[in-house]
């Protein structure tokens, strides 16, 4: 079934704030004890992959779902405009190269969408080679799925009020001052035409399913995030490792 972003909410009013925020809360303890479980079983692997406009609160729920987990096993990459040298290379390159090894979830904040999403709103890749970019996706996410990592893909949904609010929260508080660029705004400008873009991604990068997460509240977005991620966990087959040892078998 095609997907139209615009039939789904930035935000579910059929959650209530205190009951929410507390099933989210017992939801992110089982997250980390079975995150831990998954490294010591060093079988499996998990990527999750947050792609959303500016201010949909990437940053955020990473800080959030990682609450109760152990550093040890955790990796975060933030994909940034790509440098002369990565430019030089297949676009893919410096994606698999820190995808996640057995035990490790490893978290992108943005991610190798972006070489789709960018280049097609602003127009500095010709459209011959973006059009490759879709089923080369599929296939990089297969061969990824292929050595025992399930793959997440979330979209953070916000709407166009709600990502105003937190750009201008960058401006007049101090705190967030350092979160503040003039190019977010110029972005924002084209909000329209990156939501179509991602409109398409999700259509046609879809042999992994996307979720499509309300973002206006962070904690409505914690909580469907959370719930995606400990289903994933419990239906992977997680056991402790048995003792290795001459000595006391």
């Amino acid at each position: 079934m095609k997907i139209k972003i615009a039939d789904y909410p930035t935000f579910d009013k059929t959650l209530f704030k205190k009951q929410t925020r507390e099933k989210t809360k017992e939801m992110l303890k089982e997250i980390g004890k079975l995150q831990y479980k998954m490294y010591g079983q060093n079988k499996y692997s998990l990527l999750i992959v947050f792609q959303g406009i500016d201010a949909s609160g990437k940053d955020g729920v990473t800080k959030d779902i990682l609450k109760f987990c152990n550093a040890v096993g955790i990796k975060i990459h933030g994909f940034k405009k790509p440098t002369d040298e990565e430019f030089a290379h297949d676009f893919l390159r410096r994606v698999h190269e820190v995808t996640p090894g057995r035990g490790e979830m490893q978290i992108f904040i943005r991610s190798h969408y972006e070489d789709i999403l960018v280049p097609s709103v602003e127009k500095y890749i010709p459209v011959k080679v973006i059009e490759k970019r879709y089923e080369q996706i599929n296939n990089f996410e297969k061969l990824i799925e292929s050595n025992n990592t399930k793959v997440l893909k979330f979209f953070l949904y916000v709407s166009k009020e709600a990502q105003k609010e937190r750009l201008m929260e960058r401006v007049e508080s101090k705190k967030k001052h350092w979160k503040h660029k003039d190019g977010d705004w110029d972005t924002r400008d084209k909000f329209d035409d990156y939501m179509g873009i991602y409109e398409k991604i999700m259509n046609r990068c879809a042999d992994i399913p996307w979720h499509i997460v309300p973002a206006d509240k962070n904690w409505q977005k914690t909580y469907f995030v959370a719930e995606v991620l400990l289903k994933t966990l419990k239906e992977l087959d997680l056991k402790w490792p048995k003792l290795v040892s001459d000595k006391f078998l």
